[in-house]
């Protein structure tokens, strides 16, 4: 076999795909883990000292789970089964239990049995689980996109130790794409190239799923013709080609970066909701972490909107919890409405502005003592007089007494007339005009 023999084996299209044959061979290859698999974290120290208990690995898509119980059953020396959460049933389970004492009584060998989409599971299915758990006939590991303590059996929860993955990084994509293009097991023998630009755009397309990317690489180089050079040559247009989708122009942590969302946050603050869902479907289109605008949206809801519309502070923590609990494509949905509802809310900046001023008091040097009746304990005065007694506002009519808090006649928070400030501010004139009545006159 020659290297043009070689060559086109590589390109053979009924080969294992790339993203098969790419998968981490040990802990070392593993890339975006670190939080979970770094030098002296748990689990690593648990393969590492081969004690690994059952395990249950919970992330996104294409984030490594069943390369790392590949890994695992490696670096253990144990013997490595699969099921699928989608199509064993009860009687597969069994007979992959019987194969793992068999292993374990014969050859001494213990059973890692890797079980994909555990969620799939039935009650029942958890269940039958449990006792070869139990005794050790099997080591569990499940893999799911759920979250484990909504959709798998307390019992099976209580024995097994629960690791939360990340979506791939941009970055770490990049990597693993760079490595198949180097490595034999890869792309290496087509003798492709393929421009940086052109492997962030498969890894910001992906949004963290390393399979998509890899599969996209693959079909990229497969079916590109080799150029003068003989080399074949992956350009960003080629990869929009191979995944279908444009690239536009937005720059992470550049330019492009910054100037949508601070567009994005202006068209809101601004009051015009066509503009901001525009903006908004730009950057989730070039893969924008969604929780990033979320926690934008947070900012924006208490500088921009605060008491003129009070729910605009409950509408945005919300969506940064939904964002976080359905992930994309569907955080969308609660992306654009938050950002409607926030664009047509009235607005307001006095809460932001009242804290800033009243930090520069503080920072500028009027440093104020508590008064007397407001400390925590009962104060007397240097004479041995009580002093001052605090007055329980609940006691009094209207909820309300007039007495010193702070000291100061400084006023801070000056609240519009939009929105629910506006009776927030009569509110005001009303408590003002009750503490004119009751100072003493002069």
């Amino acid at each position: 076999m020659d290297l043009f023999d070689d060559k086109a084996k590589a390109l053979d299209p009924t080969r294992e795909p790339l993203a098969s044959r790419m998968r981490p061979c040990n802990l070392d290859e593993v890339v975006g883990q670190e939080r979970i698999l770094g030098a002296g974290r748990l689990l690593r120290r648990a393969i590492e000292a081969d004690r690994l208990s059952s395990i249950i690995l919970y992330g996104p898509p294409g984030c490594g789970k069943t390369s790392i119980a590949e890994v695992i059953a490696r670096a253990t020396s144990r013997h490595f089964e699969r099921a699928s959460g989608v199509t064993a049933n009860v009687a597969v389970l069994r007979g992959l239990f019987e194969l793992a004492a068999h292993h374990r009584r014969h050859d001494g060998v213990e059973t890692i049995l890797f079980i994909d989409e555990i969620h799939r599971f039935s009650k029942s299915q958890q269940d039958v689980l449990l006792p070869h758990v139990e005794d050790g006939t099997i080591t569990l590991i499940g893999a799911t996109t759920h979250n484990p303590q909504f959709f798998i059996n307390s019992p099976l929860i209580s024995r097994s130790l629960i690791f939360e993955l990340d979506s791939l990084s941009v970055d770490a994509i990049v990597a693993l794409l760079e490595r198949a293009l180097r490595e034999e097991r890869g792309l290496a023998l087509t003798g492709a190239v393929a421009d940086r630009e052109a492997l962030e755009h498969l890894a910001t397309v992906c949004e963290g799923d390393a399979r998509r990317a890899l599969n996209a690489l693959e079909v990229a180089v497969l079916t590109t013709e080799a150029g003068a050079d003989g080399n074949l040559h992956v350009t960003r247009e080629v990869a929009e080609d191979s995944i279908q989708r444009k690239a536009v122009l937005y720059d992470r942590d550049e330019e492009g970066h910054y100037d949508t969302i601070s567009a994005f946050i202006k068209s809101v603050r601004g009051s015009d909701p066509q503009a901001a869902v525009y903006w908004l479907a730009k950057m989730l289109y070039a893969g924008e972490d969604p929780r990033f605008i979320a926690r934008r949206l947070v900012i924006l809801a208490s500088e921009d909107i605060g008491n003129a519309d009070p729910r605009g502070l409950t509408m945005a923590v919300s969506a940064m919890q939904g964002v976080e609990f359905v992930g994309m494509p569907e955080a969308r949905i609660v992306l654009s409405q938050a950002t409607t509802y926030l664009a047509t809310a009235p607005k307001s900046n006095a809460a932001y502005v009242a804290v800033d001023e009243a930090m520069k008091d503080v920072e500028e040097g009027r440093s104020l003592a508590v008064p007397l009746h407001l400390r925590n304990v009962k104060v007397t005065s240097v004479d041995g007089a009580a002093s001052a007694e605090y007055v329980y506002p609940h006691n009094c009519e209207g909820h309300f007494t007039e007495q010193q808090y702070a000291g100061t006649d400084r006023t801070y928070y000056r609240p519009s007339a939009e929105g629910y400030e506006e009776t927030l501010r009569k509110r005001m004139a009303h408590w003002d005009a009750l503490r004119e009545m009751a100072r003493p006159s002069a």
